[in-house]
C-alpha cells in the first residue's frame, strides 16, 4: 500500500482521538496538536479535522490570551486568532497585525450580522458539530415580486470578480456597470421573481459561511475571503492588503439585492452588491446540497 494511503488511514482512525484532546485537554496538551515535537500522531495539519479542523475546535474552547503562548506555527495562529474574532473576541491589541490587514476586531456590520447568524460551528464533546445552515435569501419575509431590468454589460477582469468567485467555488460571479438588479438580471432564472433589497450585515453571515468550502475550512477562512472581495471592490486590495476605512466606506455605502431560485437546493445563495460611488455591480449566485 502506498505511504500516502497508510497516512490517510492513521489520520481517519486518529481523526476522533485529535477531536477529544482539541476540544478536551488543558490548552498546553492541545496545542500539541500542531506541534511537530509533541509525538507520533499529534503533527495535526492545519486541514486536520473531525466535523470541522482541529484549529476551529481548539479556538472555540479558549480565549486567545490563554492560547496565544502555545501556538507556534503562523497559518494556525493566525486561523484561530480570526476565530476568536468571529466569537467576539477584541484582539486588536494582544494579537500580531494580520498579514493582509483584516481587522482584529469585528467591525460593527460584522457585530450586527453576527447577531443575525454565526457562522462559527458548536462542536459537541464526542465529535460532530451543530452549525446553522446560512443561506440567502433565508426566506421570503421582506421579499416581493420584481421585475429584474435588462442586464448590465458585463466587465471581464475585475479583480473582485474573482475573489468573489473564490469565495464561493460552488457559484458564478459577475461583474457589470449598472445597478444591482441589473447584475442580478445576469444570472436570476429570468426576468420576474421575488427578491428585495437588504442591508449588508443581513448578507453578512451568508457570505462568511460561503467560504467555509468543505470541513476543512473554517469560518476563518470565510471571513478572509470575505475581506479579500470587499478591499478588491473598493480598489485598496491591489497592494494585497485591505484598508478598513475604506472597506467600512464601501459598506456603508453599498446597496444588497436579494432573490429566490426555484431551482434552489439546500444551500443556495444569490445577492447583487452595488456601489454607487464606482457605478459598477457585482453578483453571485449559485446552490448545492450540503
Amino acid at each position: 500500500m502506498a505511504g500516502g494511503a497508510v497516512q490517510g488511514r492513521a489520520a481517519t482512525a486518529t481523526a476522533p482521538l485529535g477531536h477529544l484532546i482539541a476540544y478536551a485537554a488543558p490548552p498546553e496538551v492541545a496545542a500539541r496538536l500542531f506541534d511537530p515535537d509533541g509525538g507520533p500522531g499529534t503533527a495535526a495539519a492545519v486541514t486536520d479535522h473531525d466535523a470541522g479542523p482541529l484549529w476551529e475546535v481548539l479556538a472555540t474552547r479558549h480565549s486567545w490570551r490563554r492560547l496565544a503562548p502555545l501556538l507556534g506555527p503562523p497559518p494556525v495562529r493566525r486561523l484561530v486568532a480570526q476565530t476568536r474574532v468571529l466569537l467576539g473576541e477584541d484582539l486588536s491589541r494582544d494579537a500580531e497585525p494580520d498579514r493582509e490587514g483584516v481587522p482584529l476586531l469585528l467591525e460593527p456590520w460584522e457585530a450586527a450580522g453576527r447577531g443575525e447568524g454565526a457562522p462559527v460551528r458548536e462542536y459537541l464533546r464526542d465529535g460532530g458539530a451543530r452549525s446553522a445552515l446560512l443561506t440567502l435569501p433565508a426566506d421570503r419575509e421582506g421579499l416581493a415580486p420584481v421585475e429584474l431590468p435588462e442586464p448590465g454589460a458585463r466587465l471581464p477582469g475585475q479583480p473582485a470578480t474573482r475573489a468573489l468567485a473564490e469565495l464561493a467555488g460552488w457559484a458564478r460571479a459577475v461583474c457589470v456597470r449598472g445597478t444591482a438588479p441589473q447584475a442580478a438580471a445576469q444570472l436570476a432564472p429570468g426576468r420576474a421573481v421575488t427578491g428585495g433589497y437588504l442591508p449588508f450585515a443581513l448578507a453578512w453571515p451568508a457570505l462568511v459561511q460561503a467560504g467555509v468550502a468543505d470541513r476543512a475550512h473554517g469560518a476563518a477562512h470565510g471571513r478572509l475571503a470575505l475581506w479579500r472581495v470587499l478591499a478588491a471592490m473598493s480598489g485598496a486590495g491591489a497592494a494585497g492588503c485591505a484598508d478598513r476605512g475604506e472597506v467600512g466606506a464601501l459598506v456603508a455605502r453599498m446597496r444588497c439585492f436579494t432573490w429566490e431560485d426555484p431551482a434552489d437546493r439546500l444551500r443556495h445563495l444569490h445577492l447583487a452588491l452595488e456601489d454607487p460611488a464606482t457605478g459598477l455591480s457585482w453578483a453571485v449566485s449559485g446552490s448545492e446540497e450540503v
